[in-house]
């Protein structure tokens, strides 16, 4: 029987996520990209036996807003230390009255793009290390496959979840105002949040598997008798969910190294280079 694909799995830790005692045998690397430094040193380790790296979205000292998040560099450097998949963890606000913050997780699987200032492409003429236009599908952005994975380790942990969800992601750092929030509502969005776009085009783009796990910290602000997001609010919901995305992120690393990814790494390579013209 053929050996299974070599699995490397990217962990890009959003806000409250930022426990690198989740590996073992850590190694922090600095990785020079095309496009600059990236959000911090990455963090290279085991958990449950798989190689892994972590990745600080908004640096060590959360110091890098949304806009200013290194997308680009961040994504480059996980694919070139080897990484086939990408799970992200971002904080989030909930659209939804049963979406409730600090209770339920939400398995992203579409989005709506609100930002204005991200490089949202490596093929932009910048380097020649990425030539051409590439016109990559976003039809389902995030591999199915991985999303699975999110959802059946929610599922033993016995948390409650969404399997799917839309966020609309924002250019931030500001929250909404009512009418936005109410307007995306109105959307069909489910949960909203300043991150998850770029990342995912950007890890596509590059043939990774790309899932990400929703952490609801409050109701934004379109709910009558609640409270406006605050970030000291968000902050305290956030250290109940940090522990439960710690956990699944963990699980969902266990489950993954049960099936062999060749063909759902195989299609993801094919897809980004033939979308390149």
């Amino acid at each position: 029987m053929a050996d299974k694909m070599a699995l490397k799995v990217g962990i890009i830790g959003g806000t409250g996520f930022d426990d690198p005692l989740i590996l073992t045998d850590r190694q922090e690397l600095n990785v020079p990209t095309p496009f600059g430094a990236t959000s911090a040193p990455l963090i290279n380790g085991t958990i449950s036996g798989v190689p892994c790296v972590l990745l600080l979205r908004h640096g060590l000292k959360h110091e890098i807003s949304p806009t200013h998040v290194p997308f680009r560099a961040n994504i480059h450097a996980l694919k070139s230390v080897g990484c086939t998949h990408l799970l992200a963890t971002t904080a989030c606000g909930s659209l939804r009255e049963e979406i409730v913050p600090g209770e339920v997780l939400v398995v992203l699987d579409q989005f709506i793009d609100r930002t204005t200032k991200r490089h949202s492409t490596f093929y932009d003429g910048t380097t020649d290390i990425y030539e051409g236009v590439c016109h990559i599908p976003m039809a389902e952005p995030f591999c199915h496959h991985t999303r699975h994975i999110l959802s059946q380790s929610c599922t033993q942990l016995g948390y409650k979840f969404l399997k799917t969800g839309t966020v609309v992601t924002i250019e931030g750092p500001r929250f909404s105002t009512k009418a936005e929030s109410k307007l995306y509502q109105n959307w069909n969005c489910d949960v909203i949040n300043m991150t998850t776009v770029p990342e995912v085009t950007l890890a596509t783009e590059l043939g990774m598997s790309y899932a990400a796990l929703a952490l609801p910290t409050d109701y934004d602000c379109w709910r009558d008798g609640t409270e406006s997001v605050t970030v000291e609010n968000v902050l305290k919901v956030l250290k109940v969910n940090g522990g439960k995305a710690k956990e699944v992120i963990v699980k969902s690393i266990e489950n993954l190294k049960e099936s062999d990814w060749l063909v759902v790494s195989e299609n993801n390579r094919r897809k980004a280079v033939t979308s390149v013209m």
